[in-house]
């Protein structure tokens, strides 16, 4: 027996039958992942919810009151997260694309610029950027220079300078993947160097790097809560005085779930440019 797909050749009985068998197979899967799964959330439960100080833990992380007391403090911090996020996000990549472009200059004039560069990718990459934050907003301010930024600011500029040197590297790596024939190729045409950059490599360069640069974006919407070392008032930061308040720790475990939600989406982005990526790849 054969059966007629829109418009394509009919399919035998062996294909229908491969095609039918699959299709059990997949729902099959599904509801063993399902029924696997629920069996493992109830002994996570199960095992938590027994244990001898659950009560204690739970009057102590997950009091309900509490919770509701704090939330306009931290949604109000949250808001200041985002906005940090966003503009640290613009400055990191902006910073890095420049580091990486001048790792990438060619000739011995430019190896002052070129160690430079250098210095800086290694020197922010191995700084823990909780030091970065202590030496730009406790240590600048005491120079007493005029116009000297806010704490917010200063704490804003330790992640751009951190976060710009492991972007400036996965940009970078992005650079060289591009084979140096496009780049010949582009300067045969009669385009400048900047020309070949700007229109051959640097296009193919962002494409490619684009799940990894995500991936630190994600990173950094984490590392935005740093900055209530410095003493702005962020979701950590009220989380943290109304810590003190109450004397309960829920109003971090409020800011954590805050957090989480703030990440799904750009995680979700992220997964879905990955997955793009290799399909492109794999030529589908």
């Amino acid at each position: 027996m054969t059966r007629l797909v829109d418009g394509a050749p009919p399919l035998s009985a062996v294909q229908l039958d491969r095609i039918a068998w699959r299709r059990r197979q997949s729902i099959r899967s599904i509801l063993v992942a399902a029924a696997s799964t629920a069996v493992l959330g109830v002994l996570l439960v199960v095992a938590v919810t027994g244990a001898p100080g659950w009560d204690r833990v739970r009057a102590s992380f997950l009091d309900p009151s509490i919770a509701a007391d704090a939330l306009p403090d931290i949604l109000r911090g949250l808001w200041l997260n985002v906005r940090l996020l966003f503009f640290c996000a613009l400055g990191s990549l902006a910073l890095g694309l420049v580091i990486a472009l001048l790792r990438t200059l060619r000739g011995p004039v430019f190896f002052p610029v070129r160690a430079l560069a250098t210095s800086y990718t290694y020197t922010f990459r191995g700084l823990p950027l909780i030091i970065v934050i202590y030496v730009l907003t406790l240590g600048v301010p005491g120079l007493r220079l005029q116009g000297m930024p806010s704490v917010l600011v200063l704490g804003g500029a330790a992640l751009v300078l951190t976060y710009s040197g492991y972007l400036a590297e996965v940009f970078r790596a992005g650079i060289e993947s591009v084979h140096p024939s496009q780049v010949a190729a582009a300067r045969s045409l009669g385009l400048t160097y900047r020309q070949a950059m700007r229109h051959v490599v640097l296009p193919q360069a962002v494409r490619r790097v684009a799940p990894p640069l995500l991936n630190d974006t994600v990173a950094l919407q984490k590392d935005v809560g740093l900055v209530s070392l410095a003493g702005p008032i962020d979701a950590v930061r009220a989380a943290q005085i109304s810590t003190a308040e109450h004397f309960n720790y829920t109003p971090y475990i409020v800011a954590g779930v805050l957090f989480v939600l703030l990440a799904i989406p750009l995680i979700a982005v992220t997964d879905w440019v990955t997955l793009r990526a290799a399909r492109r790849q794999a030529g589908r």
